[in-house]
C-alpha cells in the first residue's frame, strides 16, 4: 500500500471525497426535514433542492437552494486551492478537479449517485479558467432569465466555457491539453441526459 503514501494518491482520493459530500440533501433534511432523493428528479443539486424543499416552504427553498450552489461549487474551488497550496503539478491539480466533480456526480456516500456536476464543475474551473468560467456565468444568467430552465441555462453555459476556452486558451497553460476540461464537460453532459431528453421532447420545465 505504499502508493498511498503518494501525495498525489492522497490528494486524487481526497478531491473525490470531498466531491462526494451531498450537501443538497444534508441541507434539505437538516433545515426543511424533507429528503431530496425521494421527490422530484432525485437529483442532490439545487434545482431539485428548489423543487422538492418548495412544496413544503417556498421562501426556504430558495435559500436552501442558494446555499446548496455555494457549498457545491465550494468544494471544487477548496480542493484546487488545497493542491495550490501544496505546489502540486498543474496536471495533478486538474486531475484533483476532474475527481472532484467526479464525487459530486457519482457521490460514495450515496451509493455512487448524485448531482449533475454543475455547481462543483464551475467551482473548479473558476480557479483554473476563471475568464473563461466569467462568460460561463454570463451566459447562464442570461438563459435562466429567458428561458427559466435550469438544464437548458446549465449545458448554454458549458457550451460557451468549451468555445472560450479553445479560442482564449488553443493550449491549456501548462498542461497544453483540454483533456481534463473535456473530462468535465462529459461527466456534466452524461449526468444531463434525461434532461437533454425531455428537453428534445418539450418536456423539460422550470423549477420555479
Amino acid at each position: 500500500m505504499d502508493f498511498l503514501t503518494n501525495i498525489n494518491i492522497q490528494f486524487y482520493i481526497l478531491a473525490y471525497l470531498v466531491g462526494g459530500i451531498p450537501f443538497g440533501l444534508i441541507l434539505s433534511k437538516l433545515f426543511a426535514g424533507v429528503n431530496v432523493k425521494e421527490g422530484g428528479s432525485k437529483s442532490i443539486g439545487a434545482t431539485n433542492v428548489l423543487r422538492v424543499v418548495k412544496e413544503k416552504d417556498p421562501a426556504l427553498a430558495k435559500k436552501l437552494a442558494i446555499a446548496t450552489i455555494l457549498l457545491d461549487a465550494s468544494k471544487g474551488v477548496a480542493v484546487i486551492l488545497l493542491a495550490k497550496a501544496f505546489s502540486l503539478s498543474p496536471a495533478t491539480q486538474w486531475a484533483v478537479g476532474v475527481l472532484a466533480v467526479l464525487g459530486h456526480c457519482f457521490s460514495p456516500f450515496l451509493k455512487f449517485e448524485g448531482g449533475k456536476g454543475v455547481a462543483t464543475g464551475l467551482g473548479v474551473l473558476a480557479v483554473m479558467l476563471p475568464v473563461e468560467t466569467a462568460i460561463a456565468i454570463g451566459v447562464w444568467a442570461i438563459m435562466i432569465k429567458l428561458t427559466k430552465v435550469s438544464s437548458l441555462s446549465s449545458l448554454s453555459g458549458l457550451a460557451a466555457l468549451l468555445v472560450s476556452s479553445f479560442l482564449i486558451h488553443p493550449e491549456i497553460p501548462y498542461i497544453k491539453s483540454h483533456a481534463p476540461l473535456l473530462l468535465i464537460a462529459f461527466i456534466v453532459l452524461y449526468k444531463h441526459i434525461p434532461n437533454i431528453v425531455r428537453l428534445f421532447q418539450g418536456q423539460e420545465k422550470a423549477p420555479v
